[in-house]
């Protein structure tokens, strides 16, 4: 710095006078927006035009009405005056979480993190400056709401320099990771340490000691960048925009027909991944996403709840999100399959069997000639013709219900030529005539005939016949006898239907007719997904892309994949780029290397995950059987003293003896093992991991999620023998 420069009180000076600034402009364009719906009012147009044009900006008002609260941006490039910088030479743009300008054609107070300008906020470096000469990085208070008097600091990166500022935590450290046992210190013997009546046995704090630290060139850490990834989660998910990183930054801007599979180790982001790609597409292809839709599917309706926020954070409404069992729900979910039940339901091989069962109604022969009366003449289709016109149209592999109208079409075809031969053209009133009742319409029932899916499951799984000349071939005789219902329903109206038969019947009801797709599905936690309920996605997503996100070290359903290849076909993208992010930015690093411990038992190939977490603490709290309730609260109390979120995540059939100890308060949770996946806390506490591993053959994925559930300290209760 030289005297001529600013001092950095100057500069924080500036930059909360420019987003004042920027305050007044955002404030106008809302004023604008609901203005322009007053006036679009007025305008001339047909009652079509005036209805979309209505629509379309109240819809934009409603937007920028809904923007939540916060600050308006979190960084700035300032790009060199060299040719090297292109169009941008000499220029300073912010960047925030969405556009701000006074005047359309003005240049732009903030751009969006979306724009192609603002990738170099992200993939600058200096060994690739890409034009930038400075980026600044602005911190604010945790949960401001935009004042500018919460803007409380800046870094400057002079990437022309060669100085980088990353969020990796202690960048070129060399480490020595620091092991306790019985509270004893690496050069340092404390027996029997006790802290709060608290024993701590076996404690790894991973990079809690620093030897012989070294920094290559001018690559420092981020402290901005670094304070935000640790910050404390509380509430709902918050966007990543200010801290994605350039591995991160390539999936969000991959292309609208690019599908991407994410195979994320826990903490890697890769929920942000796909939702700031949806943002993203959101805004690079607005015409094409709004026309075919965008949708988001989460695993259940806790975890949408927790996500529910980014999309709108980032300036993006009205995108669905929704779970599987929400989008193909027919009927609500009113029984219950044994799990061999549910394996044969899920299996890829009931597709076949589904198809087989509903194109048997299907009779091409049999049916004799049809004579049409019509005043004084009656015109014949012969036999032959007719089952001729049902076998092409069978071997055009059509659905289910457009078949059926094509062999309607074809007849009607049929009889119009015989009649146009006989007494010229005919009117379209008699077109009709002959595609209903007294026309080809009886013969159409007769070979094709209409059907509801709930009709050919309903059978399929009573009638022990009919699934056995379905299945003929496919599945065996233990495989059909878990099929058939015990108890079968007096009808279809009558039947109690489970989540896998919901299954069944989107398949079923997608070979009558394809449903409408979306141009763009993200899918998290892919891979707990079974073949058959690939297939119902791939059927939303016929013409566009996916995003799938998921850990197959994380997979802990019955049917759950160990590869990604087989599900990636199921879901119609065998080609689609397989992506693999283990660099976690939320897990600390002695929680990583415990869960990289149990992943070798895993029985599925995925990199194990890599922190740059340097703080982090792990605990382990032995206790007898009958004190464990007690421990955990003990547990609890003393994480409340810290900020943020505790989680208690314990075996599904722990939760009745825990939760009465537990003590009320807002920020505690507790969570079964089995609905932790894609939660985070600031302190988890894992309550009894042996019990977690026993409970079925995915117990120790189960055990996996839940030992990676930590964002800044992991502690064990246990009575048992440790599983890892």
């Amino acid at each position: 710095m030289t005297a001529d420069d600013p001092s950095p009180r100057d500069l924080l000076r500036a930059e909360r006078a420019h987003h004042d600034h920027c305050r007044t402009a955002l404030d106008a364009m809302v004023a604008g927006a609901d203005e322009q719906v007053v006036v679009g009012e007025d305008v001339s147009a047909s009652g079509a035009d005036a209805e979309v044009l209505g629509y379309q900006l109240r819809s934009r008002a409603k937007e920028m009405r809904d923007l939540p609260e916060g600050p308006l941006f979190f960084g700035r490039l300032d790009f060199d005056t060299g040719e090297h910088a292109g169009e941008h030479a000499g220029q300073s743009y912010h960047v925030g979480r969405l556009r701000i300008t006074e005047h359309p054609a003005a240049p732009p107070l903030v751009v969006d993190w979306r724009a192609p300008v603002s990738r170099a906020f992200y993939q600058a470096s200096a060994r690739d400056p890409q034009g930038v000469a400075v980026r600044r990085r602005f911190g604010w208070a945790p949960g401001s709401r935009g004042a500018s008097a919460d803007l409380t600091g800046l870094e400057d990166e002079h990437l022309a320099r060669g100085e980088t500022r990353t969020g990796e935590t202690r960048t070129g450290e060399t480490r020595t990771g620091e092991t306790r046992t019985g509270a004893t210190r690496t050069g340092e013997t404390r027996t029997g340490e006790t802290r709060t009546g608290e024993t701590r046995t076996g404690e790894t704090r991973t990079g809690a000691t620093r030897t012989g630290e070294t920094r290559t060139g001018e690559i420092v850490t981020s402290e901005i960048v670094t304070r935000e990834i640790e910050r404390p989660r509380v509430g709902p998910m918050r966007d990543i925009a200010a801290t994605i990183q350039p591995e991160q930054d390539d999936l969000v801007r991959a292309g609208l027909d690019v599908s991407v599979c994410v195979q994320g180790a826990p903490g890697t982001g890769k929920t942000a991944v796909g939702l700031h790609r949806a943002a993203y597409l959101l805004y690079t292809h607005p015409r094409r996403i709004q026309h075919s839709g965008l949708l988001i599917l989460g695993p259940n309706r806790t975890f949408l709840d927790y996500i529910a926020e980014v999309l709108p954070a980032l300036g993006e409404t009205g995108v669905r999100q929704s779970t599987l069992l929400e989008e193909i729900a027919r009927h609500p979910v009113t029984g219950a399959d044994e799990e061999r039940t549910a394996l044969v339901k899920h299996d890829a091989r009931m597709a076949g069997v589904l198809r087989r069962a509903l194109y048997a109604r299907v009779a091409a022969d049999g049916a004799g000639d049809l004579v049409v009366p019509d005043g004084s003449y009656r015109w014949r289709v012969g036999a032959d013709e007719l089952a001729r016109i049902v076998r092409e149209v069978r071997a055009e592999d059509l659905p289910y219900g457009v078949g059926r109208e094509r062999v309607r079409t074809r007849i009607v075809a049929a009889l119009r030529q015989r009649a146009e031969r006989r007494a010229g053209p005919r009117p379209n009133a008699w077109v009709r005539g002959m595609a209903g009742t007294r026309g080809a319409g009886p013969y159409v029932d007769a070979v094709w005939p209409r059907v509801r899916p709930e009709e050919v499951l309903a059978e399929l799984l009573t009638r022990p016949e009919a699934l056995a000349e379905a299945a003929d071939g496919v599945l065996d005789a233990e495989e059909r006898k878990a099929l058939l219902w015990a108890r079968p329903p007096r009808t279809w109206k009558s039947a109690r239907w489970s989540a896998a038969d919901l299954v069944l019947l989107d398949e079923l009801a997608g070979l009558v007719e394809h449903p409408e797709g979306y141009g763009h599905v993200v899918v998290d936690e892919a891979q707990d997904l079974s073949a058959m309920e690939c297939r119902a996605i791939a059927r939303r997503v016929p013409f566009g892309s996916l995003t799938v996100l998921g850990d197959l070290a994380q997979a802990t359903t019955p049917w759950a994949a160990r590869a990604w290849a087989p599900l990636l076909g199921h879901l119609g993208r065998p080609d689609a780029h397989l992506v693999p992010l283990t660099t976690g930015f939320r897990m600390p690093a002695a929680v990583a290397d415990l869960a990289n411990r149990l992943l070798a038992r895993l029985d599925v190939d995925v990199p194990p995950a890599r922190s740059l977490r340097g703080d982090g603490e792990l605990t382990l709290r032995p206790a007898g059987p009958s004190e464990v309730p007690q421990a955990v609260a003990q547990a609890v109390r003393q994480a409340l003293a810290h900020e943020g979120a505790v989680g208690v995540i314990a075996a599904d059939t722990d939760l009745a003896r825990l939760r009465p100890a537990l003590p009320a308060d807002p920020r505690v949770s507790l969570t079964p093992a089995s609905l932790a996946k894609g939660l985070e806390y600031d302190h988890a506490i894992v309550v009894e991991p042996a019990a977690v591993a026993e409970t079925g053959p995915r117990g120790p994925h189960l055990l996996y999620v839940a030992l990676t559930r930590a964002v800044s300290r992991l502690e064990i209760v246990h009575s048992r023998e440790l599983p890892f």
